[in-house]
């Protein structure tokens, strides 16, 4: 069977959700390194290599949706696709204290191999599902760690991110989650909400799409219980926010 570097699941759906995970998988391709990055398996499970339950959990956001949902099928430590072809950080060498091994000396004609076999394919189906609706609006998902090494714990069981390029939906959503009572809502946390190049920006922001990056921190969501339970409750947060917004 050949390597795919994203998986599509209810292309036919028609609404006007599109479901992003960009980190999807820890999966590592045959011909890197033998499928092997030089990690310890027990790495290979951890937040460096992919989110932890966001495929999970945007399955079945997208069956209550009606949403097509996108998934890569390779690491974020292979190449990551929510960074800018021209990112620093493509690529990584060291993530959270890991040297990643089989990156550590990487050159320019690898990493423009891997661009060109898994984070061009993977922006290029999703520019097209994007593309083949009217209206879409963009939710890319993702989850985080409680607590990266040597930091504070993480207080946001969800973040949502933003940008000014278009931030109406993601704004509206904040304001709706924080009437909720029960959840800590990071606005712009854990991280800023804008990367050149990264996803978002890629196809949202130059097209004008309605978007927001949802973060939610992995412990809300490491079993199947607990994804399917965040997608039941954000779902009609989704919707209700869209209704009342007028957007």
């Amino acid at each position: 069977m050949t390597y795919q570097p994203f998986h599509i699941y209810g292309a036919e759906r028609k609404s006007r959700w599109l479901i992003t995970v960009d980190h999807a998988s820890n999966h590592v391709p045959d011909e890197i390194n033998g499928g092997d990055l030089g990690l310890d398996p027990a790495d290979m499970q951890r937040h460096i290599a992919y989110d932890i339950g966001a495929l999970g959990c945007s399955l079945r956001l997208g069956e209550l949706l009606d949403a097509p949902v996108i998934a890569s099928n390779f690491s974020r430590l292979v190449i990551d696709p929510n960074r800018g072809e021209d990112d620093p950080t493509l690529v990584m060498h060291l993530y959270d204290g890991t040297i990643i091994p089989a990156n550590r000396h990487i050159d320019e004609a690898e990493i423009e191999r891997r661009k060109t076999a898994y984070y061009r394919p993977y922006h290029e189906a999703l520019e097209n599902l994007a593309a083949s609706r009217d209206g879409v609006i963009l939710i890319a998902m993702h989850s985080f760690s409680p607590k990266l090494n040597g930091r504070s714990p993480r207080p946001w069981e969800i973040g949502v991110l933003h940008a000014p390029q278009e931030d109406r939906f993601g704004i509206a959503l904040i304001d709706r989650l924080e009437q909720e009572g029960d959840l800590t809502v990071g606005d712009n946390e854990p991280y800023a909400g804008h990367l050149p190049g990264d996803s978002v920006d890629q196809h949202a922001f130059h097209d004008g799409r309605l978007n927001a990056l949802i973060e939610l921190r992995h412990d809300e969501i490491d079993t199947e219980a607990r994804q399917h339970a965040w997608a039941e409750r954000l779902a009609p947060i989704f919707q209700e926010v869209l209704e009342t917004t007028g957007l």
